[in-house]
């Protein structure tokens, strides 16, 4: 590499826009590494659902953090850090080049941003947070973390109710907020993640929103129809698992539990399903364009549409990221 420092790839985009077929598709060009930053390829069971590459992608292009969890152990945003560190330095261990692929963009943040120390977590706090989401809703706890820390609040959306519940709860025990416990470990620590590697951000979508909520719409349909159903009934049916663990709650997965269980129709699971993997591509859309531009780096936009909203032919595509990724000379 020309580059002093190592180059890292991350290549980040909303769910359905195509980000592991570029992957795979670059493998052919370049030496890397794939390594998933997705909070559901993690667990084990979970393929259908969470649009895993198929066992002959993976056997023929090995995707690392793929399959590492059963779905009854969560998997945190530090667990993460910890695992991509690792495997991010065996990759260039053996000479090669981290790709690193996915739409968990709080993973992306961590890594980037690093992970305060936070307080363990209190039954009691976490209990009567939950207490007033049941009474008031979701919105109103998150107004709440509003008050005490703007920028936490600006970051999360209401309705992620697990990341509202832990930044307050965060606040309530330490007197801290989360915001400025992640400030202190900044001005503490050594060399960012963007000084440390010669970084290059890709970001895929389409242009014209209304093809990928088509595409969204096409996918979860034929979710349905390769076994989505039967591969969440199995997980059902083990017994151990419960509609609170964040492997259950992943869109797609919740809407099918519920099902199982009989709160919704197929008609309403189906519809809910489609709406709530839209509303996932727009939080990515959100985390991106807000994205901060790290030292030395910036984001750089691929999109699969041209300006008269028409697909981009699969070489096109590739073309432009592997432009992007010469001209930040690996």
């Amino acid at each position: 590499m020309s580059s002093v420092r190592p180059t890292v790839i991350f290549l980040m985009g909303p769910t359905a826009s195509g980000k592991t077929d570029l992957a795979i598709a670059l493998r052919q060009h370049l030496p890397i590494e794939i390594i998933s930053v997705d909070s559901a390829l993690v667990y084990r069971g979970m393929d259908i659902g969470s649009a895993k590459p198929t066992p002959e992608e993976l056997a023929a292009i090995p995707h690392r953090l793929i399959d590492i969890r059963d779905p009854s152990q969560p998997y945190s945003a530090a667990d993460f850090v910890a695992d991509a560190e690792r495997e991010i330095a065996d990759i260039h261990a053996q000479g090669k080049i981290p790709l690193l692929v996915g739409g968990t963009m709080l993973y992306f943040k961590a890594l980037l941003d690093g992970l305060a120390d936070m307080p363990e977590a209190d039954p009691e706090v976490r209990a009567e947070i939950e207490r007033d989401a049941e009474q008031f809703g979701w919105p109103y706890v998150h107004q709440q973390l509003a008050q005490v820390d703007p920028q936490m609040a600006e970051e999360i959306h209401p309705n992620h109710s697990q990341r509202v519940s832990r930044a307050l709860e965060v606040y309530r025990i330490s007197g801290k907020t989360m915001s400025e416990l992640r400030q202190m470990q900044a001005q503490g620590q050594g060399q960012s993640f963007s000084e440390r590697f010669n970084l290059i951000q890709i970001a895929i979508a389409p242009r014209e929103r209304a093809l990928l909520h088509e595409r969204i719409k096409l996918r979860f349909s034929k979710m349905l129809e390769a076994g989505l159903i039967d591969e969440v009934k199995a997980l059902y049916d083990r017994g151990d698992l419960h509609a609170d663990l964040p492997a259950i709650r992943a869109v797609g997965y919740r809407q099918v539990w519920d099902f199982i269980e009989g709160r919704l129709s197929q008609e309403e699971m189906l519809e809910r399903g489609i709406i709530a993997t839209r509303q996932l591509a727009k939080r990515q859309f959100t985390w991106l364009r807000g994205w901060q531009n790290y030292p030395g780096t910036q984001l750089n936009w691929l999109y699969t549409d041209d300006e008269a909203g028409n697909l981009l032919p699969k070489e096109e595509i590739v073309r432009c990221a592997l432009n992007f990724i010469g001209g930040a000379a690996i």
